[in-house]
């Protein structure tokens, strides 16, 4: 077991990304920002350009992802990416030109109904899991290149409910629940982070997982009116704004506190807890164990391969 704690921070789950990042210089530094057009993505973005950095946000929808950068001013370009479309990720990846310090893999789906790809992949895996882990391991030269990257790739705590059923991932066996296929594929950002960190750590590039906290965004799209209504009444969450859910990513992404950490999973600006059955949040072990990690990184690459990609 990966031991999940790591340096403390002065920040809590009230601090804003632009409080982390104050007085941080990332002044030539280039970042990517998946999902960057709405929701923590833009506040990410905007804290990362605010320090300095080269910013692009990689994007389904060009058009609001323009509009972002437009209102965000400085160094923000766009560029497309649908990480459910292979083909879309590889070109992402051929354009990529020089060195790239920071990758948050930031974009993600929530509670979808049964939804496939063309290679009959369920949807939530697919775009949460597997077109980051094909950007991530695309731009790993350029990562690498960087010198003292970092990658985050944000998970949920709904990671505490499933582990990754390898041996029925895309439930075609199973009865498909939306929870539960949202559950695996925010454990597989975890386990993620684990093995990219083991297996690139040796190449100056850290790798972390994070839950921004619960935010009232597009990504709840896919959710009940009623549902949503329950959670916020029954007191389920502490919900925060865009700029505190942004916060966890951007500390992970550029602080120097963290300089050299990797394989952790953080919550609340904070390194996370082991969790505890019948507590509320932590990071479970079934997210930190290595062997999964590995598992789920041949596996991955399997399922990719069988594309070209």
């Amino acid at each position: 077991m990966i031991e999940p704690m790591s340096p403390a921070t002065p920040f809590t789950a009230r601090s804003t990304a632009a409080e982390v990042v104050r007085g941080v210089d990332l002044g030539g530094r280039r970042a990517v920002v998946t999902g960057g057009a709405s929701g923590i993505g833009v506040e990410t973005a905007r804290a990362l350009a605010g320090a300095g950095a080269e910013v692009t946000l990689a994007v389904r929808d060009v058009r609001a992802g323009e509009h972002v950068a437009a209102e965000i001013g400085g160094r923000v370009r766009v560029a497309p990416l649908d990480l459910a479309d292979p083909r879309s990720v590889t070109a992402f990846v051929a354009a990529w030109d020089g060195p790239l310090h920071i990758l948050v893999n930031n974009a993600g789906v929530m509670m979808t109904p049964e939804l496939r790809t063309p290679q009959g992949w369920e949807l939530q895996f697919a775009t949460n899991h597997l077109g980051h882990f094909a950007l991530a391991t695309g731009l790993h030269r350029a990562l690498a290149a960087a010198g003292r990257a970092r990658v985050v790739a944000l998970s949920s705590v709904a990671h505490l409910r499933e582990p990754v059923d390898f041996d029925d991932l895309h439930f075609r066996v199973r009865a498909y629940t939306p929870g539960v296929a949202y559950a695996q594929s925010k454990t597989a950002n975890v386990l993620f982070a684990v093995e990219a960190n083991r297996r690139w750590a040796d190449d100056g590039v850290t790798v972390n997982a994070v839950h921004p906290g619960a935010v009232l965004t597009n990504l709840t799209r896919h959710m009940s009116r009623e549902d949503l209504d329950a959670s916020i009444a029954g007191g389920h969450y502490t919900f925060k704004t865009p700029e505190q859910g942004a916060a966890t990513s951007v500390l992970v992404a550029a602080s120097p506190l963290l300089e050299g950490v990797g394989g952790r999973y953080f919550e609340d600006c904070a390194p996370a807890r082991r969790h505890v059955p019948g507590t509320p949040g932590g990071v479970a072990d079934h997210a930190l164990d290595p062997g999964a990690a590995d598992r789920l990184w041949r596996t991955s690459l399997d399922m990719l391969g069988t594309l070209g990609a």
